[in-house]
């Protein structure tokens, strides 16, 4: 599905350019012990930035895209962090709103374990819960190539879904809108999530959901069964860990890409990262091959990583992986990570 380029009024300013991804939901602050530990063990907190869509927005950004975050931070040491730490991956950040009524940036805590990490989140009432479809009308929405949102938003808040709802209902001719499923389950439950997620996958563009993510919410067994729930949708990725990950539409069918051998750190920012990756494909025109490798890519960058968002590896050794023929390809593993 090619991504037209936005239209641009002739006098239309520097600040309202038309930009590839706008990415749109919350992004906490987040404390992460130090040395690697549970924090029982009682070590120093690093602060960092971390939210679905503005990982996003970071990706594609270090790939070499214009892409801009909007959300909401409260008027506090945090937001300034985050807003500050997003920009920092060259993200534009001049749309974000700072809440007024005292509402605080939303916060996490990582507490690492073997083989995973623990996360508590300390987010309810937080600035970002107060997004309403009032944002839809920010100027960049009408300059967007692509739109990007999650299944996380419309679990927020009431005021969160709508927005959701309006920016799945612009007009024809308007950005084309992204949506990951997303499914939190410490934000609601399945059986309450399921019905509406499954709404709002429909009505999008491009869908990112993970198989079991999809089995868990409805009942689907395989890709296959994935793709009759949303028939209609113009690409849809169902993404198998590190089975692999299958695009259905396109100017090609159904297209699989097995995952590459990858070292797992820690998973947070995976999923991020590959939609960044696949994006980042749609938006410069190459085929969905390319695309899913280019998640597949950026997944293993963020695999290796302890913080949320990931170092891509150089450009030239992208290129390389991407051109690799099919028997190669499933062997390669990520070279060094790269500016």
């Amino acid at each position: 599905m090619p991504i037209a380029d936005a239209p641009r009024p002739d006098d239309a300013p520097e600040a309202f350019r038309p930009i590839d991804a706008l990415c749109v939901g919350e992004t906490m602050a987040v404390l992460t012990p130090v040395t690697g530990g549970p924090l029982t063990a009682g070590s120093e907190l690093g602060i960092a930035a971390g939210g679905a869509e503005s990982n996003v927005a970071c990706g594609l950004a270090r790939l070499g895209h214009r892409a801009a975050w909007l959300s909401r931070v409260g008027d506090d040491p945090l937001g300034r962090i985050v807003t500050g730490a997003v920009a920092a991956h060259g993200v534009d950040v001049s749309a974000v709103r700072t809440d007024t009524e005292g509402r605080p940036t939303g916060l996490y805590v990582k507490d690492p374990r073997p083989g995973a990490s623990g996360v508590h989140y300390y987010r309810s009432g937080s600035a970002a819960s107060a997004m309403g479809p009032g944002l839809a009308d920010t100027p960049p929405v009408a300059h967007a190539r692509v739109i990007h949102l999650s299944g996380i938003t419309p679990a927020l808040s009431p005021g969160c879904s709508a927005l959701v709802d309006r920016l799945l209902d612009r007009g024809p001719g308007g950005a084309r809108v992204s949506f990951d499923v997303n499914h939190r389950p410490a934000l609601w439950p399945a059986a309450d999530a399921a019905p509406v997620l499954l709404g709002l996958a429909r009505r999008a563009d491009v869908v990112f959901v993970g198989r079991d993510e999809a089995e868990s919410l409805w009942g689907t067994g395989s890709a296959d069964a994935v793709r009759a729930l949303l028939p209609d949708v113009a690409l849809l990725v169902v993404k198998d860990a590190d089975t692999g990950a299958t695009c259905y539409g396109g100017d090609r069918g159904t297209t699989f890409v097995p995952a590459p051998a990858a070292t797992v750190v820690e998973a947070t920012g995976a999923g991020d990262a590959f939609a960044a990756g696949f994006l980042s494909g749609l938006l410069d025109r190459r085929p969905p091959r390319d695309s899913l490798r280019l998640g597949h890519i950026l997944a293993a960058a963020a695999l290796r990583a302890t913080t949320d968002v990931a170092v891509p590896p150089p450009r030239a050794d992208r290129d390389a992986m991407l051109a690799a023929d099919e028997e190669t390809w499933p062997r390669m593993r990520l070279p060094a990570a790269g500016a």
